[in-house]
């Protein structure tokens, strides 16, 4: 069996192979932690993106949308908090002169003493097979119960040490637990301290007339700033949402694991508007909607947990990710916070402006609370590349490498294939390409043997392949393969619209979120 490593190596090469991603400006030897989306690759973000944005806007009859600028006035990021307090925690190894979060480090640290917990857990699950009993085992077993004595002293220092920002503290503790750099394997380490994440820039044609300005680094504040424009002018009641997708920017000190971490990177967010006091409610809620959202997509429910933030940011009174289990472990794909009413609190203050709603149930005005969801595109991205990844062994031997990337999702829906390059197949396969393109993104392909091209496709996760032969020309039926069977079926040309409109319809994913 191939380690999660390889495999995530493997797939890491896949996407550059297969066009869904590619090193920007890679020709000039690529730029650190930033990606271009190749063709599939753009085609798998737009359909994420539309399957994210209708669930939200269609499903929702009070959510509405907003495309705010990157640009915003400085002071935007006073009000937010981000000038003071957008920080991570740095530091430095001075042999390998490698520079790491110290949070990280930590957080890499307890997960080896999880791993080692589970592999006691697995073993003797193993030795004792059916008569197992986890639960007594953990709670009894000498070695499991000494790790999960110094994790749970660790953590409890690590916590501590977040919540009272105390850098001297982080260090201490990679100093007592010995962690040693992963390139240089040495404990010699610098201070710890704190680094702001925001890139800025100048606005202004002078050097002196310049305004210090910055790339926003999350598409929330442009949703608080707009907040009464929207309430006003779509005569919006509370509870409702306004929804966002837009680039975001962050100087991130360790970015890593492709395109898990990024300097430009894209979210999905809305912030919704609700009573002080029913914010728990809602944050429930959209807990259990968003949980919905991304299991409909099938890629496994035992992939996704929910994970509840051990430091809760400056503005939150609750906040909770949604993991997914990528190759590299569980990681935090979307955020669920609820932001009480810190953001339009705080822009009332720095602006001056009233920025109060006026509640006719209540007769009275108040400053309302938020609840966010905000999940990352490209992690999005990148979960359903991992999940959909597969190298399959074949009954005569050979191996293919498929992306069961969902249906309704996928970069190209069917692929239309003449079995031969002469007797007017191709001639043939074009008036069906012609006909099936107003609904569905289609390739066409007549290089090589149909073997091959069935391959090429399964690699870049088409769900149809479409097989023109001779007697197509007789009977006006085609032969449709499926991706993930490879089963094979002989259909009328005719029918071909409504079978695959069935499986790609983003309705079938809406029903099991709201069903």
């Amino acid at each position: 069996m191939a380690s999660q490593e390889d495999i995530f190596k493997k797939l890491i090469a896949h996407s550059k192979e297969y066009g869904f991603v590619f090193p920007s400006s890679e020709i000039y030897d690529g730029l650190s932690a930033v990606y271009d989306y190749g063709q599939n690759g753009v085609e798998l973000k737009n359909n994420i993106k539309k399957y994210w944005w209708d669930s939200m806007v269609l499903l929702n009859e009070n959510v509405v949308g907003l495309d705010a600028a990157i640009f915003m006035h400085p002071t935007t990021w006073k009000a937010s908090g981000h000038v003071d307090a957008f920080n991570d925690p740095l530091i430095d190894n001075k042999d390998s002169k490698k520079r790491y979060r110290a949070d990280v480090l930590i957080e890499d640290l307890l997960a080896k003493y999880d791993d080692k917990i589970n592999k006691e857990v697995e073993k003797a699950a193993k030795r004792f097979g059916e008569s197992f009993d986890e639960t007594v085992f953990r709670s009894t077993n000498e070695r499991v119960l000494e790790n999960q004595t110094k994790r749970n002293e660790i953590h409890g220092r690590f916590v501590k040490a977040l919540n009272d920002s105390d850098l001297v503290e982080l260090k201490a503790i990679i100093e007592d637990y010995e962690v040693v750099c992963p390139v240089s394997g040495t404990r010699n380490w610098t201070e710890v301290r704190q680094f702001n994440l925001m890139f800025s820039t100048d606005m202004g044609s002078t050097a002196d007339g310049a305004m210090k300005i910055y790339l926003r680094p999350e598409t929330a504040q442009g949703i608080f700033v707009n907040f009464l424009n929207v309430q006003k002018t779509g005569r919006m009641k509370i509870p409702f949402g306004i929804c966002q997708i837009g680039k975001a920017f962050r100087n991130e000190i360790v970015a890593r694991q492709f395109i898990f971490r990024m300097r430009e990177f894209e979210q999905m967010e809305m912030q919704f508007f609700v009573r002080p006091g029913e914010e728990m409610k809602w944050f429930e809620h959209w807990k259990e909607f968003r949980l919905k959202w991304h299991k409909a997509l099938g890629l496994g429910d035992q992939k996704y947990r929910f994970h509840d933030h051990d430091k809760l940011a400056h503005y939150a009174n609750a906040a909770t990710d949604i993991e997914f289990e990528m190759p590299f472990g569980f990681k935090e794909v979307e955020g669920i916070h609820s932001r009480t009413d810190f953001d339009l609190s705080s822009h009332e203050k720095f602006s001056g402006k009233n920025i109060k709603y006026f509640d006719p149930e209540l007769n009275e005005s108040y400053v309302p609370y938020v609840i966010e969801t905000s999940i990352g595109v490209d992690r999005t991205f990148l979960s359903i590349m991992a999940a959909s990844y597969n190298e399959e062994l074949l009954e005569n031997g050979e191996t293919r490498v498929v992306l069961n990337i969902p249906a309704v999702l996928a970069p190209i829906k069917a692929a239309i294939l003449p079995l031969v390059k002469k007797d007017g197949l191709p001639e043939k396969a074009r008036e069906i390409m012609n006909d099936l393109k107003f609904d569905f993104k289609c390739g066409y392909d007549e290089k090589d043997s149909i073997g091959k091209r069935y391959r090429r496709q399964d690699a870049i996760g088409t769900p149809f392949c479409i097989t023109v032969d001779h007697d197509t020309l007789l009977d006006n039926c085609v032969t449709i393969r499926y991706r993930d069977t490879m089963l094979q079926e002989r259909v009328a040309i005719a029918d071909l619209q409504q079978i695959i409109g069935d499986l790609v319809n983003m309705k079938n994913l809406f029903k099991k979120i709201v069903g």
